[in-house]
């Protein structure tokens, strides 16, 4: 919407509203130099000179918004003290938007009225930048008592005319004569030299004045007279150019397309005004047909309303559905989740139960127990035995020494 109401706006103000902000530019270039902007403020900041569009924003410019919203700050700032306010010199590290509300509200102040937001200065360039800046311009001028004048057109002295006698009249009508038969020759032929001619003639009547009682003859032949005039013909010829800036030329096409434009406009008038009482008719048919058709359609219009608030309800009764269902399909997808990592443990235990290999290695093992409990069983006996034997002889080696006498030994007996 604001876009269109923007167009709009710019349709009232016609085709070249959007290039008002090239005048206005050049127009703030001349106040500021005007006002010596720059040795008052380039040579301070030591920057050089604006251009003749440096704040205007078109697609065929080069532009820098950082350096052209500062640039445009502290020639405001400028302006704004000239103008005999006082306006603190912004720097480059100060917050943009308060620093364009600053401006506004000092030329507001000034008694300029603003009706646009500060946020279209922010870019700066474009034609508020260029606004604001022609209007602070506009009040420094006026500060230091400077106005413009109109300009004084200096008047125009008649043009002198050139009256011909009556022998270069002749002439003149018979080479245009020629020239209408010979239509079709070059442009740039040798043109006749007036001047010259009237001269010659003048002179002519002088000679004749001087000498009225003689009686004149001619000498000359009269084939040699027609070869001279048929070698001099073609040279006396009058080309009339027309010159493309004589204001008289404009004025007069001026006048003519006026005409122009006032028959079109009649005509077109007309026509206008007629399809306009067509357009009014065709519109009361078609507002009285609306009417006549709301009407007859009253009952139809009531059910199919009826029908999209229950078409609403059923839409909203689904959508709960679907909730339902998703969450009930995520649940399923957690169980089955579940369901699959106790059939995998399962799966894992019934083959560590199915696999043989387990019984076959703990019978081995018994087996080879069997056989080291048997080995450790001879060893324990052997042991017995030796253990044995040295009991019995300490305990015979204990009993001689208490009788010493000679008691023959009983033979040794083999082991049973």
């Amino acid at each position: 919407m604001a876009e269109d109401g923007r167009r709009a706006v710019e349709d009232d103000r016609g085709p070249g509203a959007a290039y008002q902000v090239f005048v206005v530019m050049e127009n703030l270039l001349d106040k500021l130099n005007l006002l010596n902007y720059e040795e008052e403020i380039l040579a301070k900041h030591n920057m050089r000179c604006l251009s003749r569009y440096y704040f205007v924003s078109s697609p065929y410019l080069v532009s820098n918004p950082g350096e052209q919203f500062y640039m445009f700050t502290i020639i405001a700032a400028w302006l704004i003290n000239v103008a005999g306010r006082p306006f603190t010199q912004p720097q480059e590290y100060d917050e943009p938007n308060a620093t364009v509300s600053n401006i506004l509200a000092e030329l507001r102040a000034l008694g300029v009225k603003v009706d646009f937001p500060p946020s279209k200065l922010k870019s700066g360039s474009g034609e508020y930048v260029c606004l604001v800046l022609d209007q602070l311009a506009d009040q420094a001028l006026r500060k230091r008592g400077f106005s413009f004048k109109r300009p004084n057109y200096p008047t125009e002295g008649a043009e002198e005319e050139y009256v011909m006698e009556d022998d270069a009249e002749l002439t003149l009508s018979k080479v245009e004569e020629e020239l209408i038969e010979e239509a079709d020759d070059d442009d740039d032929e040798n043109v006749i030299d007036l001047e010259a001619l009237k001269l010659r003639t003048t002179h002519t009547e002088t000679e004749s004045s001087s000498k009225p009682n003689e009686i004149l003859v001619s000498t000359v032949d009269v084939a040699e007279w027609n070869l001279e005039v048929e070698r001099v013909l073609p040279q006396l010829k009058v080309t009339i150019r027309t010159d493309n800036k004589d204001w008289r030329i404009h004025l007069d096409q001026m006048h003519q397309h006026r005409d122009k434009i006032n028959s079109s406009f009649r005509e077109a008038k007309n026509y206008l005004d007629k399809l306009q009482e067509d357009i009014g008719k065709t519109l009361g048919k078609i507002s009285s047909r609306e009417k006549y058709i709301n009407n007859q359609l009253a009952l139809q219009i009531q059910e199919y309303r009826i029908a999209q608030a229950q078409l609403r309800e059923v839409k909203e009764e689904y959508q709960q559905a679907s909730r339902r269902v998703t969450e009930k399909t995520r649940v399923l997808a957690e169980i089955s989740e579940e369901l699959e990592k106790v059939k995998q443990e399962t799966e894992e235990k019934v083959s560590i139960l199915a696999d043989g290999a387990p019984v076959v290695k703990i019978k081995q093992s018994l087996t080879t127990l069997k056989q080291e409990i048997i080995q450790m069983d001879v060893r324990i006996g052997v042991i017995q035995h030796t253990l044995l034997q040295a009991k019995l002889k300490e305990k015979s080696n204990m009993t001689h020494d208490m009788h010493p006498t000679n008691i023959p030994e009983p033979a040794a007996r083999p082991f049973s």
